[in-house]
């Protein structure tokens, strides 16, 4: 067998540079087969599975849970006949929600004993707990692997305080959001639009009971794509000292889960009618919510939606998602009363809207004109079918 080598941290994404060890799956002196899994690495709020290439023997471990490493840094070391790779699991994959993983860590349950319930016997944090209520901990427990470091306690909590550690998922999206901040020179472009006739005209189509339901976000989604069509060089994003031009419309939608907000990419959106668009994005939003979003879900796209009107807010400045360039916050509709062409009150139902855009790629004469043609959609709807 040969001497030690590296496993390392694989690259999962294109704009990936380094990733997050979210639970070990096997401990030092472990004999490891082709397909076993090794560890979980947590990045862009999806977990991956890395399994092993060949077959061989865990020496030591390098990177402990909750520690990131770059891409391409070493995590483990091990002996084998082969050459020692990692890449993500295709065999012997444990299908788990985010959720039910996090409880199988917290309680030392190895998946592989849990049926699961949900779809194609995926494990749900409900099967979970009934694992660790109806079997002994010996039955269910795997064996954890041993700390590499053990970290300096914190200082004690004042009075008044109560203190828990930030989750693997939590540490990752605070440093890409820190990192968004303080690398992307964010400015704000607001903007009010009179979605009246919009709504008027959404729950005329929802009517039909065959009809795919449309909400707001779908025709604000509608309207992003046939603006980014109109304004191609919008579509774009800072990589590496270049402008990237995309050729094809790839718009993200923020999603709220039980694991936090994700946002899904949806594909080719400027040839999707508004029932197409609708069904797509539901779809979606479902696979977000159960967890069954993969690496590739959340790749691509210059611009993503993300709308908080359902809670009363009026407007958001959202931040912009690492790899792309601008983010459409969506608030609240509101009435309000402007005047009408003789000056008159008239009472209208106000949509508010925020672009966050990279100074980057966008200058504010084009972020302005770009939420312009947003706004002009929304108000003369019918330009949104197709």
């Amino acid at each position: 067998m040969d001497a030690a080598a590296a496993i390392v941290m694989p690259k999962l994404g294109l704009t990936m540079t380094e990733g997050l060890i979210a639970s070990w799956r096997v401990a030092p002196g472990d004999a490891i087969k082709t397909g076993d899994i090794l560890f979980v690495v947590e990045t862009e709020k999806v977990a991956n599975d890395i399994a092993a290439e060949a077959d061989g023997r865990i020496a030591e471990i390098l990177v402990g849970e909750g520690e990131t490493a770059p891409v391409g840094a070493p995590v483990a070391t091990w002996s084998s006949a082969a050459e020692p790779t990692s890449a993500p699991a295709r065999a012997a994959r444990v299908v788990a929600t985010p959720l039910a993983r996090k409880h199988a860590n917290a309680h030392g349950v190895d998946l592989r004993a849990v049926s699961g319930s949900g779809p194609n016997g995926r494990v749900k944090a409900a099967d979970v707990a009934a694992a660790i209520a109806s079997a002994p901990r010996s039955e269910i427990a795997a064996p954890a692997a041993r700390p590499v470091s053990q970290p300096e306690p914190p200082a004690p909590a004042r009075a008044g305080e109560r203190r828990r550690p930030a989750s693997a998922i939590e540490k990752v999206t605070a440093r890409r959001l820190a990192e968004s901040k303080r690398d992307i020179p964010h400015f704000y472009v607001l903007a009010e639009a009179d979605v009246t006739g919009l709504l008027d005209f959404r729950d005329k189509m929802n009517r039909d009971p065959t009809a795919t339901r449309l909400t707001l976000t779908h025709f604000v989604v509608a309207a992003v794509a046939r603006a980014l069509a109109e304004a191609p060089e919008s579509n774009s994003v800072w990589r590496d000292g270049e402008i990237i031009l995309f050729d094809e419309i790839d718009i993200g939608l923020a999603v709220d889960t039980e694991r936090g907000l994700v946002a899904p990419v949806l594909r080719g959106v400027d040839r999707l009618g508004l029932d197409a668009l609708a069904s797509t994005a539901m779809r979606l939003v479902r696979t977000a919510r159960d967890g069954r979003l993969v690496l590739g879900d959340m790749e691509g796209g210059a611009i993503t939606v993300s709308n908080v009107g359902m809670f009363g807010v009026s407007r958001l400045a959202a931040i912009i998602n690492p790899g792309q360039s601008a983010i459409l916050g969506v608030g609240a509709v509101r009435p309000t009363f402007r005047p009408d062409e003789t000056g008159a009150p008239k009472l209208c139902q106000e949509l508010g809207l925020v672009l966050s855009a990279d100074h980057r790629v966008w200058d504010g004469v084009r972020a302005a004109r770009f939420l312009d043609s947003i706004v002009r959609r929304l108000e003369h709807p019918l330009r949104l079918l197709r």
